[in-house]
């Protein structure tokens, strides 16, 4: 069955740095554009970064940019958000997504993000 499986997340102080990792199963991995998504208390949930499964092009949210970037390694099935410069406006759920041709979604279960001192 499919399976996206998010870890890396905890608690860090702002200036720190968080790697999640999202590991896939079931489905054709290579073939899937890979999407982080973060989800804040009361708030909507907010595509943070993508990244495409032919040419590997990226993009983020503006708030991220400079401080995220977005990997995938296609013969781990993984894909990869490095975090830098955390801000306590970062704290949420991260969500690891993948979207595939036919509009096919798959979410992982989510993973927490803490930025506090």
């Amino acid at each position: 069955q499919v399976q996206l499986v998010e870890s890396g997340g905890g608690l860090v102080q702002p200036g720190g740095s968080l790697r999640l990792s999202c590991a896939a199963s079931g489905f054709a991995f290579s073939r899937y554009d890979m999407n982080w998504y973060r989800q804040a208390p009361g708030k909507e949930r907010e595509l943070v970064a993508a990244i495409t499964w032919f040419t590997g092009s990226t993009r983020y949210a503006d708030s991220v940019k400079g401080r995220f970037t977005i990997s995938r390694d296609d013969a781990k099935n993984t894909v990869y958000l490095q975090m830098n410069s955390l801000k306590p406006e970062d704290t949420a759920v991260y969500y690891c997504n993948a979207y595939g041709s036919g509009h096919i979604n798959h979410w992982g279960q989510g993973t927490q993000v803490t930025v506090s001192s």
